[in-house]
This record gives C-alpha cells, sequence and structure tokens, in this order.
C-alpha cells in the first residue's frame, strides 16, 4: 500500500483551504493535480532549452528536439508500443479520436460502411464519428449498456457485419467506472479482420497499459488525467495502419517536399503532426509518465480500489443514494471498476448536491459528463460524480460523507 503523505507533499495545490475549509479534492477524472515535478520540469525547459524544435541546427534547438523525442520514447515504453513511429502527439485525446475518424475514414471508410461504438462513450469518442459520417454517408452502430453497467457483449457480436469498418470503445467509462473487457472485444473484432481504438484517457492513470498484448490497433489519452499538463495527448496507432492514413492536418512539420505541383508527406509519425508541438508539454508529460512509474500502477491500484471500497460501504448505508454502474455485490466490483463513482441524492438535482458540498470544501462534478447518451439510458439529467487518485486518503472519504450527510438533511 502507498505512503500518502509523502506523495501529497509533491502537490502544493492539496494544502489550500476553499470557504475556510481544508480542500478535499475528488474529480480526477475530470483532471489530476500536478507534482512538483512537472511542474519543475516545464519551468526549467522555458528557462534553459526554450526553441523549436526539428528546425534549427543552433544548440537549444538541438537540446529541445533531444528532449522532445526522447519524451516520445518514454511515452512509447510506457504504453509498450513496438516503435516510437507509432506515437503521434495530440492536444489531447478528444484530438487524437478526431484525427482518427477524420484519417481513418477518409482512407477506409465508405457511404453504407459502418463504425461502431458504445453507449457508454465520452462525446469525443461520439461526435468525431458522427461527423465522419455526414460527410462519407458512413453509419454508426452502438454497442448497447446493461442495467448494471457493463456493455452487453452479445448485441455487439451481432453488431458486426462484412460493413463494419472500425470498433471505437472506452477502456474505462468515465461515469460509471466500468472497465470494459477490451481485450475480448479485440479477440471477436480482430476474429473479423476489424480493426478496434481504445479510449483510454480514465485508464492510463489506473492500470497498466501494454499496447501490443492487447493488441489494440489505436490507443488515444491525455496527459493531463495522468499528473501531467494540459493540451497534450497520445494516439498510438499500429505502424501499418498509420502508413495508409493520409495527414489529418497540413502546415510545418508533415511535409517530405512541397511543390505547387504536388506535396509529399514525411515519414511517421511526423506525417500527422503538423506545425510547433507543445515540446515544453511532451517534455513534461515523460516527466509525469516517470513520476507514475516510479511509484507504480499496481500499487496506486491497489490504493485507490480500497478508497474505492470505504466509499461504496459508506454510501450503501446512506439512505436516498443511487449509485449507477453497483452491483448487489458491489467487493466483487474492482476487478472491473475502476476509481470513479456516480450516484444522485434522491429529491435532489446533482448540481444542487455539488454546490453545497463545494461550500463544505469537498470538490466534485456534476452532470451529464459528456456522456447524454448514458444519462438518457438511464432516465436522469446527470449524476454527482466523485473520482480518485493517488493522492486521496481515507480522511478525504470521511470528510465527504460527513459532508454528504449534512447536504443530504438541507435537501
Amino acid at each position: 500500500m502507498l505512503d500518502v503523505n509523502p506523495i501529497r507533499a509533491d502537490f502544493p495545490i492539496l494544502t489550500r483551504e476553499v470557504y475556510g475549509r481544508p480542500l478535499v479534492y475528488l474529480d480526477n477524472a475530470a483532471t489530476t493535480q500536478k507534482p512538483l515535478t512537472v511542474i519543475d520540469t516545464i519551468t526549467k525547459a522555458y528557462t534553459t532549452i526554450n526553441a523549436n524544435v526539428h528546425r534549427g541546427v543552433h544548440r537549444l534547438s538541438q537540446e529541445a528536439t533531444d528532449h522532445h523525442e526522447a519524451a516520445r520514447e518514454t511515452v512509447r515504453r510506457f504504453l509498450g508500443a513496438a516503435s516510437t513511429s507509432e506515437i503521434l502527439f495530440t492536444r489531447g485525446t478528444t484530438e487524437s479520436l478526431n484525427l482518427l475518424a477524420t484519417s481513418f475514414g477518409e482512407a477506409f471508410c465508405h457511404e453504407g460502411d459502418e463504425i461502431i461504438v458504445s453507449e457508454m462513450e465520452h462525446h469525443s469518442n461520439i461526435v468525431p464519428w458522427q461527423l465522419l459520417c455526414q460527410r462519407r454517408g458512413t453509419v454508426l452502430r452502438v454497442i448497447p449498456v446493461t442495467d448494471d453497467g457493463r456493455l452487453d457483449l452479445d448485441a455487439f457480436q451481432r453488431l458486426l457485419s462484412p460493413r463494419t469498418r472500425l470498433v471505437s470503445v472506452t477502456h474505462v467509462s468515465n461515469v460509471l467506472g466500468t472497465v470494459n473487457p477490451i481485450e475480448e472485444i479485440i479477440r471477436i473484432a480482430h476474429d473479423h479482420d476489424i480493426p478496434v481504438a481504445i479510449d483510454g484517457a480514465q485508464a492510463v492513470p489506473h492500470i497498466p497499459i501494454d499496447v501490443q498484448q492487447l493488441g489494440c490497433d489505436f490507443y488515444a489519452f491525455s496527459a493531463h488525467k495522468v499528473y501531467g499538463p494540459t493540451g497534450v495527448g497520445v494516439l498510438y496507432g499500429k505502424e501499418h495502419w498509420l502508413e495508409q492514413m493520409p495527414p489529418y492536418q497540413g502546415g510545418g512539420e508533415m511535409i517530405g517536399h512541397v511543390r505547387f505541383s504536388g506535396t509529399t508527406w514525411n515519414e511517421l509519425p511526423y506525417k500527422f503532426e503538423a506545425g510547433t508541438p507543445d515540446f515544453i508539454g511532451t517534455i513534461a508529460t515523460a516527466r509525469a509518465l516517470d513520476y507514475v512509474t516510479a511509484i507504480g500502477l499496481p500499487a496506486i491500484a491497489a490504493h485507490e480500489h480500497a478508497l474505492v471500497r470505504r466509499t461504496l460501504d459508506a454510501l450503501h448505508a446512506m439512505p436516498r443514494i443511487e449509485i449507477y454502474g453497483d452491483s448487489s455485490d458491489h467487493r466483487s466490483l474492482f476487478t472491473d471498476h475502476s476509481s470513479v463513482l456516480s450516484f444522485n441524492l434522491a429529491g435532489a438535482h446533482p448540481s444542487d448536491v455539488g454546490m453545497l458540498l463545494d461550500h463544505l470544501g469537498i470538490a466534485v462534478r456534476t452532470g451529464h459528463h459528456c456522456a447524454q447518451p448514458l444519462m438518457e439510458r438511464f432516465g436522469i439529467p446527470g449524476t454527482v460524480r466523485i473520482s480518485f487518485a493517488l493522492y486521496n486518503t481515507d480522511s478525504d472519504i470521511d470528510a465527504f460523507i460527513a459532508a454528504l450527510r449534512r447536504v443530504a438533511e438541507m435537501v
């Protein structure tokens, strides 16, 4: 188990007070806080090696380029990819999935072809495919979600057809915390020669990932959800798919030769990285991944699962609480449930609950969580969502439960 106190000392924002109360930050699925080592890395990069990458012959540019490409190698190692050519830097999971929908769709999707997503997807893994459908006449198929918050794999298999071009699903639901059986989904799809893309935004901070072992064709995540900076994301793609896909954007760096008679593209991964990258952000992202690796994802997962269990025990003991994605024996959830819990307090709007908790020092997320189809599936306008990180403690949970009891008395 983690020794959390020295870890918390790495995160200066956790010493803040909100409305005169110690901050209890339980909105980690939206964004995580940043350790000093990441903050210091950003400062050091700006004050010692700030120069544009890949283009300069002077010393600063060469050093910045070396650090930027070293960050790509760190990401490759973190994901278990075969080559840095398979690691594309983007602005986040959203841009990664938009890149995939645009470029993969341009290469492989035509009128009447089908893309499969699920009912629990974040809007970032729905809307880009809807835009593709509008452009190309492609059809979107949806895997339904069961009452206990799992994907209906029997229905998934029935959706597969000779016109299916791609399956794109979340690894972990940002609302329910469900860890989807992506190994099985990948196996089923590959049995039909269909590639699979995974939205890993909610998985990477909590679950060790090896894309080669998983066998997925694409995997996307955001740095800011794994203790890194905002504005940096990653799209892993198998090289043979990326080679066949056209560029996502045009501009500097992604070209081989530009002539008015025609332009050729750069080699991977640069074909998909038009313009100046956030090279300061990629360096800080690598530092965040090194920080997590040094602590150890198995230890982080064990710590967070203990927090989830403690919270569920307390919530189950409270009246008027409805938990989404729960089961009758919640202690069995931890092989297929991550560090996200969504609930409602009967008779109270989730936004009211969230605002009252905020005034008691508890930071939670309320609303539809960019998952409106899932809200519609459960017939609710939104939920209160709490989500844990490696720096959360039993004391955080106790403060949250005490605050929630006070809120329940007021509404």
